[in-house]
């Protein structure tokens, strides 16, 4: 019987080391969560709403800056299109006004010769009414 008595020991010690190691695992596992979780919990406190609040306009600024450049930027592009279009307008104005002139002064010069040509016709008018009334 002591034999028996020493296997059951034996038994009750190997189980009894199992119960410790799987024990000791699961602490091991279940601990992993919470330190994640005070590790979280830390590195909120860190961040105080206030300072949460500064980084966020921060970064707010900091976008709508940039938003504000690429406008300005966008603004320069559009101007320099506009200045080059009007200047192209102005040119072409300028070129229709000068031949407007032209045209005008062709149309002055050629008045000028009609008329020039309408005495002389208008003299020999005359002379044949008065030759019809003689």
């Amino acid at each position: 019987m002591g034999k028996l008595k020493t296997y059951q020991e034996q038994l009750q010690e190997i189980v009894d080391k199992g119960i410790n190691a799987a024990e000791e695992q699961q602490k091991k596992l279940a601990a992993k969560p919470f330190d994640y979780a005070e590790k979280l919990e830390s590195g909120a406190r860190e961040y105080s709403v206030k300072t949460l609040r500064t980084r966020y306009n921060g970064y707010s600024d900091s976008l709508f800056g940039q938003l504000r450049t690429l406008n300005s930027r966008f603004g320069n592009f559009a101007a320099d299109l506009v200045a080059k279009l009007e200047k192209e307008a102005v040119e072409g104005a300028d070129a229709v006004s000068e031949a407007a002139d032209d045209v005008s002064k062709a149309a002055q010069d050629a008045k000028e010769s009609v008329e020039a040509k309408k005495p002389a016709a208008k003299k020999k008018t005359a002379a044949k009414k008065d030759a019809a009334s003689a």
